[in-house]
């Protein structure tokens, strides 16, 4: 089944070429072709994944192009890891494009919509399947086109095109990072395939300073892609898309593709030490970062995406700390709880027509399906014992403490204290209390779309049972096999790190319930006690602002001076240049005049000058 792979993207570009092509006249139909080729994705992927259990890896590839010596081949590999990430992004995609059919309902262009995430899941399934870095890299521009489409869906709204070019700019920046250290690893090996760089790094055949070097550049594209501190800040604007793009391009998709990127490439970060630590230091601090941000805002969008930015944190950390199968790990798990979040939270949209919190309140009693469901994915994501952000997590924090990043560890700690906080502060303010708004028309969202969300709270209450130290640790065995460099399938540590992991989680929620539910703590006691620190933390630590008055102000300011130059001294120097060659032609025009006795006389004339300085000048010349 392995060497039919190739197929799996074409289903889902096939349903952007004929939408693209025919959506108009088909209308709502759309959603039906777009469901029926995402589920024949995953049907296929979902084989191929259980044919690579006891194969070894497949690949298949030919000659694309022949520059000089070099070829440059094209084709697609099957391993474990994308294995793994064809069913992730095929599934998560399947059950959005089906969520999509009732959220997006009497949409105008809704044939579009479908065509579009057509476009990013082949994309994304491109980019796993892609066999060396070359390929890689023409998929990851696809995902981040994609990603601008979805983003900028409601291009009539200015927030949307703004969210859309934001996005579409700040993963550019870190693309030049990936594309200049992807050039650097082709003049240091002559290829740009996975198998012969890790034979090179392997061999010796790289100077450590040029691994560490190459290491950050393509890290600084993971850090784009996946939102990482600095580049974090496009992420939750691009909330402005339909809630069903936020729950793809957060969960399992363009996000996870940074992650994936450091994973498949995870031989070569490990051969440097110095870009493990920074991998690992930028995604605790990333974490922290965002986790902080989260616990003020009141947007329920915003607050998972910040959610999402930290868990991406997470897993860089996990990476890092040399937790490969941690990273994946967390990767596989918070797919599925982050993409239920993201379709309970449309659902709530899709009810109550608001994104703010502070709207919101006694939903419970309202959306009796809804409900139990965001609860099941806040509950997995807070690492409560027995729902897989538990066991994910808790591989995360025993990788980061064995391997000596004690200060990264109790980082975490606390990252995950303010996570259980601020999501169960969501829970409460939405599902908890008094209505705050207007709730008396508003109904349970239709079968089409609870029936995705029933099945991804499944896969978030028991997905994490496929890699526990205390069910056996299948899934790390098996992504470690034949492949030392990946380390080991489980990590053991000690016990006491997994109560204090359910202890801050229990406390987070504790504190949540205190404020939020039970409400025996003032809900501004922290705005109205340290008001300095929550204007910072409301205002996203003036990243943006910054931004703004340094970046933005600064090239607006260069860019000015250059149109300057362009316009005053440049023109003005082509015009005076100009303007002399005209004076010339003007002069020598006129002694153009066509009249025969004129020529005549001016070469008498000229003749007798030539005589009379001759003349004159005769005694003196040699």
């Amino acid at each position: 089944m392995m060497e039919n792979a190739w197929i799996i993207p074409l289903f889902p570009l096939l349903s952007f070429l004929f939408l693209i092509v025919f959506g108009k006249r088909l209308r709502a139909v759309s959603a039906y072709i777009g469901i029926f080729l995402t589920f024949a994705s995953f049907i296929i992927s979902l084989l191929v994944l259980i044919a690579r259990f006891g194969s070894p890896t497949y690949k298949a590839e030919g000659i694309w192009l022949t520059i000089g010596d070099y070829q440059l081949t094209a084709g697609y590999e099957v391993n474990q890891l994308n294995a793994l990430m064809l069913v992730i992004v095929s599934l998560v995609s399947f059950l959005v494009h089906m969520y999509s059919k009732g959220y997006m309902h009497g949409d105008g262009r809704i044939s579009v919509f479908y065509a579009y995430l057509g476009l990013f899941t082949f994309a994304m399934l491109g980019l796993v399947l892609s066999p060396n870095l070359l390929q890689t890299y023409i998929f990851w521009e696809l995902v981040g086109l994609g990603s601008f489409l979805l983003i900028g869906f409601y291009f009539y709204k200015e927030e949307a095109k703004a969210a859309a070019k934001k996005a579409f700019i700040m993963t550019r920046i870190g693309d030049v990072g990936l594309f200049i250290g992807m050039i650097l690893l082709f003049w240091q090996v002559g290829s740009f395939e996975y198998d012969e760089i890790f034979a090179a790094v392997s061999a010796g055949m790289i100077s450590e300073q040029m691994i560490t070097l190459i290491a950050l550049l393509i890290f600084i594209g993971a850090v784009g892609k996946s939102g990482q501190f600095p580049l974090h800040t496009w992420l939750p604007d691009a909330m402005e898309g339909p809630t069903p793009v936020s729950a793809l391009i957060h969960a399992a998709t363009m996000v996870a593709a940074g992650v994936y990127l450091v994973a498949s490439m995870f031989p070569l970060f490990a051969a440097s030490e110095t870009a493990m630590m920074t991998i690992a230091i930028i995604g605790a601090f990333t974490a922290i970062f965002a986790a902080s941000i989260g616990i003020v805002q009141k947007d329920i969008k915003r607050v998972l995406a910040y959610s999402t930015v930290s868990q991406l944190g997470f897993m860089m950390l996990a990476l890092g700390s040399a937790g490969y199968v941690a990273g994946v790990f967390h990767l596989m798990t918070h797919a599925f709880f982050k993409a239920l979040l993201f379709l309970a939270a449309g659902s709530v949209i899709h009810a109550v027509h608001t994104q703010d919190i502070e709207k919101m309140g006694g939903l419970w009693k309202k959306l009796r399906v809804t409900g139990p469901l965001f609860l099941i994915g806040t509950l997995a994501i807070s690492g409560v014992p027995l729902l897989s952000g538990f066991f994910s997590k808790d591989e995360i924090l025993v990788s980061t403490w064995v391997h000596g990043h004690t200060f990264l560890f109790w980082l975490a700690v606390v990252a995950a204290f303010f996570t259980a906080f601020y999501m169960f502060r969501l829970f409460f303010m939405v599902f908890t209390g008094e209505a705050r708004g207007k709730t008396a028309n508003v109904k349970e969202s239709p079968g089409v779309m609870v029936i995705p969300m029933l099945i991804l709270a499944v896969l978030a209450i028991g997905a994490g049972y496929v890699n526990t130290p205390w069910f056996g640790t299948f899934l790390g065995d098996w992504l470690t096999e034949g492949n030392q460099a990946l380390g080991h399938g489980h990590v053991e540590g000690p016990a006491w790190i997994m109560v204090v992991a359910t202890a801050v989680s229990l406390l987070g929620i504790l504190l949540a319930w205190l404020m939020y539910g039970k409400k025996t703590i003032a809900r501004d006691w922290f705005s109205a006690g340290v008001p300095t620190v929550y204007g910072i933390l409301a205002n996203k630590y003036y990243i943006d602002e910054f931004y703004k008055m340094t970046i933005v102000k600064g090239t607006t300011a260069f860019s000015r001076i250059l149109h300057f130059i362009e316009v005053i001294v440049v023109e003005g120097i082509m015009k005076m240049v100009a303007g002399i060659i005209s004076g010339l032609s003007k002069l020598g025009s006129r002694f153009q005049s066509g009249q025969v006795q004129t020529y005549g006389t001016v070469a008498f004339l000229g003749l007798a000058i030539l005589v009379i300085f001759f003349a004159v000048t005769g005694g003196y010349l040699k």
